[in-house]
């Protein structure tokens, strides 16, 4: 196994900037389990402290703990380190779905966005649709964040109000303002429909706010009581979700 060169580490320290993620088409993933998820569904290009017998020898590397440190994001690195290829742009504009399918508008925060990415994957959600400005799935936090969910999970990045407008399906977006989710989410949950949740601050955008069908909302408990604004994006989108694919009883 090779050791690292001063130019690699060099490389892959700069793949934290988005600048040079897309310049280089590379993103980086770090520890044994994230790179082992990810293995199988990207293309590596390097792998730093970490063999798997399906791969080929001349892309791993070896480095010392003080390397791994230069080239981590972590405040605690986890030994080893993968860089891998980021897929071909994948086009919404001609995209065909039949399934439920999330959408982020402008979701900033990288722990949310990867967090979001790790629930979807758990409740069966193989398409995400976000805004141009919602935070880079290649980015190493949220890399960190999904634990390998990115190999089942595509992420789409493109203009959502216009995606939005051409779609017939039910849209159901969370609204302070919205209906009870327990008393507006359809008894038959299977079958093609959007779930919209919007930024951290502000919510679903106004420009997209009338594309909504079924807007809902997670209601607090007890009713009426004095609670906090709104719930965490992350945290919203996992109880909706849950909501959706619980099972009906007849």
């Amino acid at each position: 196994m090779a050791i690292i060169s001063k130019a690699q580490i060099k490389t892959i320290r700069s793949l934290q900037m988005k600048k040079f993620r897309d310049e280089m088409g590379l993103f980086v993933a770090e520890g044994d389990k994230c790179i082992s998820e990810l293995i199988h569904a990207f293309e590596p290009v390097c792998l730093i402290n970490f063999f798997a017998p399906e791969i080929d020898a001349s892309l791993c590397y070896q480095a010392d703990e003080q390397q791994v440190s230069q080239m981590s994001s972590l405040r605690t690195p986890q030994g080893s380190i993968g860089v891998f290829k980021m897929p071909k742009n994948r086009s919404i504009d001609s995209w065909v779905f039949n399934e439920l399918v999330l959408c982020l508008d402008d979701v900033q925060d990288p722990g949310n966005l990867g967090t979001i990415i790790r629930t979807a994957d758990w409740f069966g959600v193989r398409h995400i649709v976000c805004s141009s400005l919602t935070a880079d799935c290649y980015n190493s936090k949220v890399v960190q964040a999904t634990m390998g969910a990115l190999s089942r999970v595509q992420v789409y990045y493109g203009d959502l109000p216009t995606w939005l407008a051409q779609q017939t399906c039910p849209i159901y977006g969370t609204l302070l303002e919205g209906k009870n989710m327990y008393h507006t989410l359809p008894a038959q949950r299977d079958g093609k429909a959007i779930l919209l949740m919007g930024n951290e601050g502000n919510g679903i955008s106004q420009a997209i706010r009338p594309m909504i069908t079924h807007p809902i909302r997670i209601p607090s408990y007890p009713q009426g009581s004095d609670t906090s604004e709104s719930l965490n994006v992350a945290i919203a989108t996992a109880v909706v979700l849950s909501e959706l694919r619980r099972p009906i009883k007849n």
